[in-house]
């Protein structure tokens, strides 16, 4: 990170599983390990897509602290503070494993969520966040659960990619470059991109349902993972604090009816977020105290979006089943958690990281 600007690392271990044999790692039920962070927007796009498309059998997912420590993240949350399938403490092990098999044992870059292990060797394949969702989408396909969702159709995937471009510039990665802005007029800038792209998603999103078509795509998930965090979070702690999420009628709208759409809502979890951010964040936060607002009771009023049509499935399509083991215990109900900060199933005690660059890319 420059004196100036916060800089997001690019993922460096970018192999692709893929469908008919067209890379070294294969499409195959059971063989890979999903390792994600409730905690980071990240990864929790991968928790939503996986959710939606019913992979929760095909691709196992292990649950980290959200706090780590200068050796990565931890596995903290399982018994013994070891993953029972990869058998690890740290993921920096499956990063380490990866690199040596490379000729690397030196590797210098950060451990990021999410990550995808392979199990048998217990080698990282790949920590590519910007890619992990859309080949789910694609190349998992023969997988998916009957009535999932097309989040990135064929036809749409240019227009999604233009409207997440510039959502990823302003907004996903907007508030991180205000949060840890190093001067006065690049904090500015960073926070008058992220209510300016907040401006143009209100009026985009007056007359249609979603960001992209008739029904979810990719394009609302990625922005649905930083709706949720902005009031809890990037509104005090990255000082993104013009407007609240809830003073704009029409986003604010919108981000309850994606929270309530099941497979969605269902994956969030507001102790894992506030933990995470004013815990690990020291830079910004060095006592550590974790906020006890805000009130997150509205994420379950009416939001009245049914009117402009769309469905959330698309046609034919379906709401997947109850989550499953591996995420049903790390739910919480915003309005149970509306009150005081709730323990929750968070691990150790506080153990910061410092900053962004330190604690990976959440």
């Amino acid at each position: 990170m420059s004196d100036e600007d916060f800089e997001r690392g690019s993922s460096h271990f970018t192999d692709r599983i893929t469908a008919g044999g067209s890379s070294q790692w294969p499409v195959e039920a059971g063989r890979y390990r999903l390792v994600v962070s409730l905690a980071c927007p990240w990864a929790s796009r991968a928790v939503v897509v996986r959710r939606l498309l019913g992979l929760e059998a095909a691709l196992p997912m292990a649950v980290v602290d959200p706090v780590q420590d200068s050796r990565s993240w931890r596995f903290t949350l399982d018994p013994d503070g070891r993953d029972p399938v990869l058998g690890m403490r740290f993921l920096h092990e499956a990063y380490d494993r990866r690199a040596a098999a490379q000729g690397r044992p030196d590797y210098p870059g950060g451990v990021s969520v999410p990550a995808v292990v392979d199990v048998p060797s217990g080698r990282l394949v790949t920590n590519d966040y910007q890619r992990i969702t859309l080949d789910l989408s694609t190349e998992w396909r023969e997988l998916h659960r009957p009535g999932a969702p097309d989040l990135y159709p064929e036809h749409l995937r240019g227009e999604i990619a233009d409207v997440s471009r510039r959502i990823f510039s302003d907004l996903n990665n907007g508030v991180y470059r205000a949060g840890f802005a190093r001067r006065q007029h690049v904090y500015e800038r960073a926070h008058d991109d992220v209510f300016a792209c907040l401006d143009f998603l209100e009026e985009r999103l007056a007359t249609r349902r979603y960001l992209v078509g008739d029904s979810l795509t990719e394009a609302d998930v990625r922005l649905f993972t930083t709706l949720v965090r902005f009031d809890p979070v990037y509104h005090g702690h990255f000082k993104c604090n013009r407007r609240k999420l809830s003073e704009y009628p029409v986003v604010w709208a919108y981000a309850r009816d994606l929270f309530q759409t099941p497979g969605i809502g269902d994956t969030v979890n507001f102790p894992h977020i506030k933990r995470h951010y004013y815990v690990v964040h020291t830079d910004i936060n060095p006592t550590q105290i974790v906020p006890g607002g805000p009130d997150l009771a509205g994420w379950h009023e009416p939001h009245g979006r049914e009117e402009l049509g769309g469905s959330p499935f698309g046609p034919g399509g379906t709401p997947p089943g109850d989550p499953r083991e591996d995420l049903a215990g790390y739910r919480v109900d915003p309005v149970a958690e509306a009150g005081p900060v709730g323990a929750g199933p968070v691990g150790a005690g506080p153990v910061g990281a410092g900053s962004a660059a330190e604690a990976g890319t959440s």
